[in-house]
This record gives C-alpha cells, sequence and structure tokens, in this order.
C-alpha cells in the first residue's frame, strides 16, 4: 500500500514538475491547476495514510490531510474562474480558504510532543500553550528583526491594498510561525530517529511553502502568482505527503539516553528576543524613532515574555507542590509500616525517646505495652499469607481503637506490635487488658471465622532510673516472654531488677555462647516404646532451659520461638545433637541394649549451610552408629522450598542417620512432605491418636496414615499417648511405636528407666525401629 501511494505520488509530482518546466510560462491557468493536482494527491495520500494507523499517528496524518485537501479546493476554485474569467484579481476574502492549510498543520504539530511517553509527568494542555506562545514569540522577532533589516525598496506593494497586503503577509507568517514549531520540536524533544523523521520532511514542506508565500508578498505588485513562485508549493504538497508515509519507530526502536532538554525549551525563545531588541536598540535613536509596527510588535514580544515567565512560575509552583509531597511521601514511608499504616520501629523509638524525656525531664506518665501474637503462623498456614496481611490490618485498627488519639500504637515488624502511652502503669493496664479483649474476638474475613490471641507485656520507668529507649523496649519484650511462659494471651508487668539488659533473648544470647556449653541447658529423654510389649525401642532428645538464679525454668515453645526469631535455633539444635550422640553409650547401658536417638532440627535448615556439617562431627566426635541416629524434622515454619529440602535431606540420609517427619498430620503440606521428603519414620500429632475419645473418626484417620505408611515401608509412631485405652486403641489398629506420659516424661538422662506395660492380648509381632 505504501509502495502503490509512493509510486501514484511520484508520478503525479513528476508529471507537474515536468509542466512546470515547459509549460506555458506566466500562465495562471496552468498553475493554478498543477497546484491543484499536487494539492489533491498529497491529500489523498496523507488520508489513506491516515487510515492504516491509529492514535496520534492518525490524528495529525488525518489533520494535513484535511489541510491538503483545503488548500487544494481553493485552488480548484481559482482554476474555475480562471476559465471562467482570465482577467479576474483574487478577491481577499475567499483567499482565507488558503489558511485552513496552516491552521490544520499547527492543530497536527501540537500532537507531536504527545506521540510517546514523555520522561516527566505534566499537562498536555499545559505543554502545547507553552509551545505555541514560544513559537509565536520567536517568530514575532524575526519578524521585528527583518522588517529593520530589509530595505523598504526590496517590497515591491505598489497599488496593493492593506488587506491583499495583510492576507499575503499572513501566508508567510503562519509558514514562519509552523517552522519555528517545527524547529522547537526537533531541538527540545528527543527521540529515535525514525520518530523525528516526519518532524524534518514536514519541516522541509512548511519550508517550501514559506520560500514561496515569502516571494509572492515580496513581489505583491507583479501579480497573485508570479511563474516560479508555484515550484514551492508543488514540493511542500510532495514533502508533506512523504511525511505522512513514513513509517513509524518500531516499539523497540531506542530512545535517547537523557532526559528532554528543557533548558533548551527555556532558553531557545529569548535568544531571537535579545537579539531583536539589540538591533532595533542600535539602530533607533534621536531623530529615528520607532515605527508604530515595531512598537506594536515589541509590545506584543514583551506581553509574550511575560506569559510565558508565568508558566515558568506556575511550572516551578507544580514542581515545588510535587517536590514537597514526594517528600511527605518518603517521610510517611520511611517512619510508617506499609501493610497496616501503623508507626514503624524508627518513628516508635523517636516518640519513645521523647516521651522519656518528658518523662525525666517533666515528670509526664509513660508506660510501654509490648504485644506478640500466638501461633500466628498458623493463621499464614492455614489461609495464606494474603489472608494473613488482611488480619494483621484488622489487628490494628482494634488496637488503635483501644487507645487515645495521643497515643502511638507501632508494628516493630512480623507479628509484633508496641504501644506507647501516656498513663500511669496502674492505668496502662486496663488498656492493655482492653486491646487483649479485643483481639480475642473473632475475625470474620471472606466467610472465615478466624481467631487471633495475643501476649503483652506491660513495663514503666521508674521515677529518676536512667533507662534508654532500647533498654525500654527490652524491658517490655521480657515482660512479654513472661506472659507467654504462663501460658499466653495474658498480660505480664515487668518485675525484674533494673538491669536493662534482663531480658530473654538477650539471657538467650548469653547462654548460647560460641564454642562452650551452653549455660542452663541441658538435655532430656522421652522413652519411644514398643506398643505390642512397651519395651523402650529409642528416645527422643529434648532441650531445657534454666534460667540463672532463681529465674526457673523457661517453656520449650517460648525459647525455641526466641531462638527462631533471634537467629540462634542452630545453636540448640546443635548442642541437642552433639549431647545425644554422646549419650548414647548411657543410654544403651539404661536400657540393656543400643537403642536409637532421636534428635529435632528445625525444617528451616533444611538446606542451609552447617547443618551436615554438624551431623557429620557429631557422628565422628561419638561412637554412636549413624543407622542409631534419627533426624526429626520439625516444622516451626512452613518449608518453602520442598524440592531443596527433598535434596538436602536425601544427602543427610547419606551420612548414615535416617529422617522422621515429627507431627504428622498437624502440619498443612504432610502428604506433599510425605510424597517428596526421603522420610523413614512419621510422628503422628496427638491431635490425631485420640482413639479412646473419637474412637470412630481418630481410628479411621489412623487407619488410613498407617495403610499409606506401609505401603511405602514407613514406620509410625503415634505421639500423645497418655492412657492405657489410647495405647490399646492404637495397637489394635496396628500402630507399632508410641510416645507419650503414659511411658515417661522428658527426664534427664540420670532419672531414665525403661517403662514396661502389658502386652495387649492378640496382637500381631510388630517390626522394631531399627
Amino acid at each position: 500500500m505504501t509502495a502503490r501511494l509512493l509510486v501514484t505520488l511520484t508520478l503525479v509530482l513528476g508529471s507537474v514538475a515536468f509542466g512546470e518546466l515547459v509549460g506555458p510560462r506566466g500562465s495562471r491557468l496552468y498553475d493554478d491547476a498543477v497546484q491543484a493536482a499536487a494539492g489533491v494527491a498529497a491529500a489523498w495520500v496523507c488520508v489513506a495514510a491516515a487510515n492504516r494507523r491509529g492514535g496520534v499517528q492518525r490524528r495529525w496524518r488525518l489533520l494535513a490531510g484535511i489541510g491538503l485537501g483545503g488548500w487544494a479546493l481553493m485552488r480548484v476554485y481559482w482554476v474555475a474562474r480562471d476559465v471562467t474569467d482570465p482577467g479576474w484579481v483574487s478577491a481577499t476574502v475567499p483567499d482565507v480558504g488558503f489558511l485552513v492549510l496552516p491552521v490544520f498543520l499547527l492543530f497536527g504539530l501540537l500532537n507531536v510532543p504527545y506521540s510517546r511517553p514523555r520522561p516527566a509527568g505534566t499537562s498536555p494542555r499545559r505543554d502545547q500553550i507553552a509551545l505555541l506562545i514560544d513559537s509565536v514569540l520567536i517568530c514575532g522577532s524575526l519578524l521585528a528583526l527583518a522588517w529593520s533589516a530589509i530595505p523598504d525598496r526590496v517590497l515591491s506593494w505598489a497599488g496593493q491594498t492593506p488587506a491583499a497586503i495583510g492576507m499575503a503577509a499572513a501566508y508567510a507568517i503562519s509558514d514562519l510561525l509552523l517552522l519555528t514549531m517545527v524547529v522547537l520540536l526537533l531541538a527540545t524533544r528527543p527521540s529515535s530517529r525514525a520518530a523525528r523523521q516526519p518532524l524534518y520532511l514536514s519541516g522541509v514542506a512548511l519550508l517550501c511553502f514559506g520560500v514561496s508565500d515569502t516571494l509572492r508578498l515580496i513581489n505583491l505588485g507583479d501579480g497573485p502568482l508570479s511563474h516560479g513562485h508555484a515550484s514551492g508549493y508543488l514540493f511542500g504538497c510532495g514533502f508533506l505527503a512523504l511525511a505522512a508515509l513514513s513509517r513509524p519507530a518500531p516499539a523497540d526502536d531506542p530512545e535517547p539516553a537523557g532526559p528532554e532538554r528543557d533548558w533548551l525549551h527555556l532558553l531557545l525563545p529569548y535568544v531571537p528576543v535579545t537579539t531583536t531588541g539589540v538591533v532595533i536598540a542600535l539602530s533607533t535613536g534621536p531623530g529615528n524613532p520607532l515605527s508604530p509596527w515595531e512598537a506594536y510588535l515589541g509590545w506584543l514580544g514583551l506581553g509574550l515574555v511575560v506569559a510565558r515567565q508565568m508558566f515558568t512560575i506556575v511550572d516551578n509552583t507544580v514542581l515545588l507542590d510535587r517536590v514537597s509531597e514526594g517528600r511527605r511521601r518518603l517521610h510517611h514511608q520511611a517512619y510508617h509500616d506499609p501493610l497496616t499504616g501503623l508507626a514503624n520501629r524508627a518513628l516508635f523509638r523517636e516518640r519513645l525517646v521523647r516521651a522519656l524525656d518528658d518523662h525525666r525531664h517533666h515528670g509526664k506518665p509513660l508506660a510501654v505495652l509490648f504485644a506478640d501474637l500466638d501461633d500466628f503462623k498458623l493463621i499464614n498456614d492455614s489461609f495464606g499469607h494474603a489472608m494473613g496481611d488482611r488480619v494483621l490490618r484488622a489487628i490494628a485498627d482494634r488496637m488503635v481503637a483501644c487507645i487515645s488519639a495521643e497515643e502511638l500504637v507501632a508494628r516493630l515488624g512480623g507479628d509484633e506490635f508496641a504501644v506507647v502511652l501516656d498513663r500511669h502503669p496502674d492505668d496502662a493496664e486496663p488498656a492493655g487488658h482492653r486491646i487483649l479483649a479485643a483481639l480475642r474476638e473473632p475475625f470474620f474475613i471472606d466467610g472465615h471465622r478466624i481467631g487471633v490471641g495475643a501476649s503483652i507485656g506491660l513495663v514503666a520507668p521508674e521515677p529518676g532510673e536512667p533507662l534508654t529507649a532500647d533498654a525500654l523496649l527490652r524491658r517490655a519484650d521480657a515482660a512479654m516472654y513472661s506472659s507467654k511462659r504462663r501460658g499466653k494471651g495474658a498480660l505480664a508487668r515487668y518485675a525484674g531488677t533494673a538491669d536493662g539488659n534482663a531480658d530473654l533473648p538477650h539471657l538467650l544470647a548469653q547462654a548460647l555462647v560460641t564454642g562452650g556449653r551452653p549455660t542452663g541447658f541441658e538435655v532430656y529423654y522421652q522413652p519411644i516404646v514398643r506398643l505390642h510389649d512397651g519395651a523402650t525401642v529409642a528416645v527422643e532428645a529434648l532441650a531445657r532451659w534454666t534460667l540463672p538464679g532463681a529465674g526457673g525454668s523457661v517453656h520449650p515453645d517460648v525459647f525455641v520461638t526466641v531462638a527462631e526469631r533471634t537467629g540462634q535455633v542452630a545453636a540448640i539444635d546443635d548442642f541437642v545433637l552433639n549431647q545425644a550422640c554422646a549419650d548414647a553409650a548411657a543410654l544403651a547401658a539404661v536400657y540393656g541394649r543400643p537403642i536409637d536417638v532421636h534428635v529435632n532440627v528445625s525444617a528451616a535448615r533444611l538446606g542451609q549451610p552447617g547443618l551436615e556439617e554438624a551431623v557429620q562431627a557429631a557422628l565422628a566426635r561419638h561412637p554412636l552408629p549413624p543407622s542409631r541416629l534419627i533426624i526429626e524434622i520439625t516444622e516451626t515454619h512452613r518449608i518453602g522450598d520442598l524440592p531443596a529440602a527433598a535434596a538436602a535431606a536425601t544427602r543427610l540420609r547419606a551420612l548414615g542417620p535416617r529422617i522422621a517427619l515429627d507431627d504428622f498430620g498437624s502440619g498443612f503440606n504432610a502428604l506433599a512432605q510425605l510424597h517428596s521428603l526421603p522420610v523413614d519414620i512419621v510422628k503422628l500429632d496427638s491431635t490425631l491418636t485420640d482413639v479412646d475419645v473419637t474412637p470412630e473418626r481418630a481410628g479411621a484417620l489412623c487407619r488410613s496414615v498407617l495403610t499409606i505408611c506401609d505401603s511405602l515401608d514407613i514406620v509410625v509412631v503415634a505421639e500423645g499417648i497418655e492412657t492405657s485405652a489410647r495405647a490399646t486403641g492404637l495397637a489394635a489398629l496396628g500402630c507399632p511405636l508410641g510416645q507419650g506420659y503414659l511411658f515417661g516424661q522428658p527426664a534427664p538422662l540420670e532419672r531414665l528407666k525403661s517403662p514396661v506395660i502389658p502386652s495387649q492380648p492378640g496382637s500381631a509381632s510388630l517390626r522394631q525401629l531399627g
């Protein structure tokens, strides 16, 4: 299609140009006819090219085609008058129709800057007006300069009416204005070469029109169209058609790396203004005043400069507003949690520092609450992290509703929140209980009923006590863990010493000294028995921690959670692993034969550096056969990359130990893990072993798991056995091994003894673990 249009245009313009060269000179009829033919051909090419494009590329081509069509229609009118009245003189009013082309080209050029994404977001209408003002300003300056520089004798306007002179001048001025716009666009709008090609061709076309219109203006006295002036119109039509035929830049055409040359856009209009002002100032003086035309142009230029400066002032104001808004947004992002909109740790600390300063110097009351959501991981595992985020937002709203507007709620990270209260500790405690009560109310989201609990620690600085904000927060954290040790879902007030470092994470870090035996830690063992005859076939090694002095013991759930959050769980795992391997010989002596040793390892460590090395080192250090070591995968966190975890478990298994899947049935990817991980043993969670409470339902579940595991040659250990009835029921279902308080509570090595329970009549002989 493009080739056909190009061939048509070439034939038309070629024949016209040939006729112009050899045709009858001075024949206005012929000149008008060939210009009409060129205009019609160029208009047809522009419209046809527009129909094959969309958006801005279609719009400016269509505008150019309509303008050329109007211009050609006026030439047809002139041809008709030439035929009917060869001696006619062109009228001023109908000649206005020739301005259709520059008007439509003006609208087309105003669309050019927005044919591609702009580097900075600005109003298109603002850019259009600024471009028009700059073009008029430059055009007016050039006209004033030309008026001052061209001698009067060059112009041949004898016998012409002011209307005819004005109309001829309007053609040339409109060409100059449009050409100025093209130059501004090329100078200030960076783009690829392919994208700039239509502008280049349009500029050449306008230059051709401008040359002809200027020659016509200068030689106006010789007639409307002296021979030779028509060539510029023909070439102008041709180059406009070529601009319409130019192909748009491909999508992968690279843009210039730099931003728009706004500095050039700002300075370029004032270069001709300054030059014109200097020339006029030098050419005028005593006895040579400004002509009315020069004065008019001067006032017009001054007005345009003022208007342009107003645009610049508005731009600067908008830019400053955007910078200010950006700073406010960045400040809000720096000091607020993006999920809940609450204050983050940085803002909380700043507020706490100011509150401590007011408390110290002005005696203002101050209390801090530290809240940690209980078992929030289960919500993420059950409903997904998206639902967990929605719950966190709802929790934030409820916590904010429980305090005054002057007080601050912050999300410190994960499921940890803190509150700065401007009140006495005795008044702060009811606020903490209100928060607990609010969080106990279930959340109803997308038809799901979700329950959330929290443990809260309360702390207040003592009068005259030189506490820092970090020390006060650590005390609140310690009080929160004290609440968890009491059973979770409660509020505990800090009642420790004045030592600001006396908190659980700090004490845990002190206890887990690198290279030495952890302080206060010891290993307890719980037996795993054969349900057929009660013989102990294995023990599970469990970590226990006792605080120094009168601190008492810390519940395993509490210190394991702290260790995971502070990145210290590997040290506890490695300590238990090493101690269990060291106690293997003593355990064999207690039970009268070698037994297996189960050691818990956090699932998050699978595939992480250090685990495989720790297992190798423990086996090399102590005389425990590798096959007697059982690595229990404890899913305190969801296994993110199951294939990588399976590969790590396979490498561990290659070292000799076997792999057990702990708490099977309580996780949410239990079957997926059973399928993917190289598992030798499954430890059935206590929630699935209560066959003495719900024999039908629990029995059906246990029977299904036992069938699956038997098919996969996996041994099953039932956890949480506390009654003989439960042990009997599980044995009847075919479960080979069991573990629970019925057979013995976790105890240190020196208090272990082999439990014995009566054999179940009629039970089949079960395979042993190992």
